[in-house]
């Protein structure tokens, strides 16, 4: 899995116009029954037992963390707010749908929860059937993270991201659903960013890394400053969605590879 360039190729023209990608995002907030993560900087969750292993990669996991900097981790905080590149050199397994130097401080709230609710898991069966047609599956849990409207460190402008990891398993079988909802900044100031624009820097990466240093995977545009595009992208046919089974190695080609006007 060292390389992934068939998948790159693919992948990379899947740039999408789309009206509103607000849609895509699965129910969050209080109202849902979420937590709230602190609002310190670099900080995370503290360990969440989570009710249905969850297998990434051949190992199941029956807790995990959700970093204000843009991660779902397994077994480990993380606290890094400048993104590396994967495969990582120490053993962090975690899904990023976009790693970069939040701080909710300035701005912006991170909901999670765990669910076994019928209408969600619903939902999310009838996603992955869609995405993954020749895979059986029934979702029996998921778990949702959301970044709503977060700030970048450093920032004096605005600008906010809004992006989701959504967590999918029927015990046996797993996958991972990341949404984005708006994506305005790339960078915080550690990062090299720029305060006014966000931008700059080392930008954010999204994908994940099974902390194996074999299976990982990374979105195009990462780390670069093409990342802001992220939400017009999609390996999955519907911009500003990238879908993945994560229990193995497996890409979905994309059902759309035409890049549109923007």
């Amino acid at each position: 899995m060292e390389t992934f360039s068939a998948f790159l190729l693919l992948a990379t023209g899947a740039i999408l116009t789309s009206a509103q990608t607000g849609s895509l995002m699965y129910p969050y907030g209080t109202s849902q029954g979420d937590t709230k993560n602190n609002k310190i900087d670099d900080g995370s969750s503290a360990e969440i037992p989570i009710s249905v292993a969850f297998t990434f990669y051949g190992k199941p996991y029956r807790a995990l963390y959700v970093n204000n900097n843009g991660a779902v981790s397994f077994g480990v905080s993380v606290s890094q707010y400048t993104p590396s590149p994967f495969p990582l050199t120490i053993a962090k397994p975690f899904v990023s749908p976009f790693w970069a130097d939040v701080d909710i401080r300035n701005g912006g709230d991170i909901f999670w929860r765990q669910s076994q609710d019928p209408s969600l898991l619903r939902r999310c069966t009838e996603d992955i059937n869609r995405y993954f047609p020749r895979v059986p599956f029934t979702a029996v849990w998921a778990f949702v993270a959301t970044w709503d409207r977060v700030a970048y460190y450093g920032s004096t402008s605005n600008k906010v991201n809004t992006f989701q990891a959504v967590l999918i398993t029927n015990r046996q079988i797993s996958f991972i659903i990341l949404n984005y909802a708006g994506i305005q900044w790339t960078t915080g100031t550690a990062s090299g960013g720029n305060a006014a624009t966000g931008l700059g820097g080392t930008p954010a990466q999204a994908g994940f890394d099974s902390g194996d240093r074999i299976n990982h995977y990374t979105i195009p545009s990462s780390r670069t400053s093409d990342i802001i595009n992220i939400g017009r992208t999609t390996n999955v046919g519907v911009p500003g969605r990238w879908a993945f089974q994560v229990d193995e190695f497996v890409v979905p080609a994309p059902t759309e590879s035409v890049e549109c006007a923007l």
